[in-house]
């Protein structure tokens, strides 16, 4: 008896003592693609978003309900029309002990809005930022900015100290393929610290025990991010326990995965418009046959969009999880309607029709180029549309690859004919002219360019009278959407799937938090 009660007595010894470690677990994440950097200001693409929003923070962030709340800013106020006063959290250590104060910030702003940086269009109307002590920032735009907490929801904090340490002044130029300290560590405030940083591999978060908030769940203390290209394999890992969520399960898939008694699916309407876009400003198409660019004409970018079924692709290719799209923005943001969002009917011989009061009966020959691992199912799309758009004489070679050449290739204006998805993290449709429609925007890769758009545009980002601003905002939409500038094709829907015991908080921008995840 004295044995036993020894033992006993040991065993509450230890359940009360022994450290939160022994009950540790890791979360195996997986998606199709790999965050193109660790440099939170060089590449506003989402997956990297998902990736640096673990480590980073900004002064103000989206939680679970995607509303604006306190993050490394406690609060906020205006000082005047162009001024706002932020104070900051006055507890924060970034993860490698170095106390964060206002010059991390001042650094940080100044450093996305270098040319270099993918973030600097997110916050072009700041003209000024300054420490006012250690603990407040003051922040001055050009003009007043109604949308300022939703562009700097955006923008990633960084250490000056590190940042200066480890020669990262300057926001990496991925564009231009420079390879920086920054692309390949990353350090702090955050939950998540990165310990292990292979590309296209492997990469290990570890729990920061400088952090300054609260896990939901103490037992997640590591995340490794296993990024699958292939559909069938990522789904084959997660079937045999090798991966612990997917959030971007295939949709092919969705029905397997439902049908394992240890898994569980669930989808969202994703803030994310699927499009493709025609260089309208070239005089001759690079990979065409007519020795002219048939994309300047209005007809011809016309008969392609009513060439396309997105039913089909709605019902064969999306089995039924996506919303045919009329504009390049979706409900919930602010200048959407569903009249705008309306699409022209499909029509192939009206397209046809089209085609020939063009010049080109006989259709052309054009290159279309697609990520093969960025979207759901994105080279599928663009193999459907290479098909729909064969039955007007149009005839399409499908060029798909990597997103990372994807992308830098089409930064490099090597795209006549391209897919490319849009999300909206503002939430305000300035996003979608600043980069898509201003003349010479970043994102701009068809060319377009109209001064009454550009005029609307600057509306957009200075009026505080929200009837004038949300006017200017229907006229520019209203002309890019007469314009045909781009071919819509549907706003996506995302399907996370995951262990039956592991719960990570699906959100409509597809952003995994994983300071929220938990185990049942």
């Amino acid at each position: 008896m004295k044995y036993g009660y020894f033992i006993k007595i040991l065993l509450a010894f230890f359940l009360a003592f022994a450290p939160s470690q022994a009950f540790a677990k890791t979360i195996k994440w997986s998606m199709q693609g790999d965050s193109l950097t660790l440099d939170p200001h060089a590449q506003n693409e989402g997956p990297t978003t998902q990736v640096s929003r673990q480590v980073y923070e900004a002064l103000v962030t989206r939680g679970l309900d995607m509303k604006i709340g306190p993050q490394l800013a406690t609060e906020w106020r205006t000082q005047g029309p162009n001024t706002w006063i932020f104070k900051l959290r006055e507890d924060v250590k970034f993860s490698d002990g170095t106390p964060f104060t206002s010059e991390d910030v001042v650094f940080s702003i100044l450093r996305a809005k270098q040319r270099t940086s993918d973030f600097k269009e997110y916050i072009s109307t700041v003209s000024g930022v300054k420490a006012v002590n250690d603990y407040t920032v003051e922040i001055t735009t050009s003009k007043p900015n109604p949308i300022l907490l939703n562009q700097l929801s955006n923008i990633f904090i960084m250490s000056k100290k590190w940042s200066e340490k480890n020669f990262a002044v300057m926001a990496q130029n991925w564009d231009a393929g420079q390879e920086t300290f920054s692309a390949t560590n990353a350090m702090g405030t955050g939950p998540f610290k990165i310990t292990l940083r292979e590309p296209n591999t492997k990469t290990v978060f570890k729990r920061n025990k400088k952090w300054w908030g609260t896990m939901k769940d103490d037992k997640v203390t590591e995340i490794h991010l296993l990024p699958i290209k292939n559909a069938a394999t990522r789904v084959a890992a997660l079937l045999s326990g090798e991966i612990d969520v997917v959030t971007d399960a295939p949709v092919q898939d969705l029905a397997r995965i439902k049908n394992s008694p240890a898994h569980k699916v669930e989808s969202t309407a994703q803030m994310r418009t699927i499009f493709l876009g025609m260089d309208q400003g070239a005089d001759k198409l690079r990979t065409g046959n007519t020795g002219d660019n048939p994309f300047k004409k209005k007809a011809v970018r016309q008969a392609l969009y009513q060439a396309i079924d997105i039913e089909a692709i709605k019902k064969k290719v999306m089995r039924g999880l996506s919303e045919p799209a009329g504009i390049i923005t979706f409900p919930g943001v602010n200048g959407y309607t569903e009249e705008l969002d309306k699409r022209l009917p499909y029509d192939v011989a009206a397209a046809k029709k089209l085609l020939a009061d063009a010049g080109y009966p006989n259709g052309f020959e054009v290159e279309l180029r697609c990520p093969n691992d960025r979207y759901v199912n994105d080279e599928a799309i663009c193999t459907a549309v290479v098909g729909m758009l064969g039955k007007i004489g149009v005839k399409v070679n499908l060029f798909a690859q990597t997103k990372s050449k994807h992308f830098k290739e089409l930064k490099d204006n090597q795209g006549d004919f391209y897919m490319l998805g849009w999300g909206v993290p503002t939430l305000d449709s300035h996003y979608v002219f600043h980069y898509l429609y201003e003349s010479g925007a970043s994102w701009n890769r068809v060319n377009f360019s109209n001064s009454d758009v550009d005029a609307a545009i600057r509306v957009m980002e200075g009026e505080v009278n929200l009837d004038k601003r949300n006017a200017a905002i229907a006229k520019a939409w209203k002309i890019v959407k007469d314009d045909i500038s781009y071919l819509p094709l549907h706003h996506q829907v995302i399907s996370w799937a995951a262990k039956k015991d592991v719960n990570v908080p699906i959100r409509p921008n597809n952003e995994p938090l994983f300071r929220f995840a938990s185990f049942d």
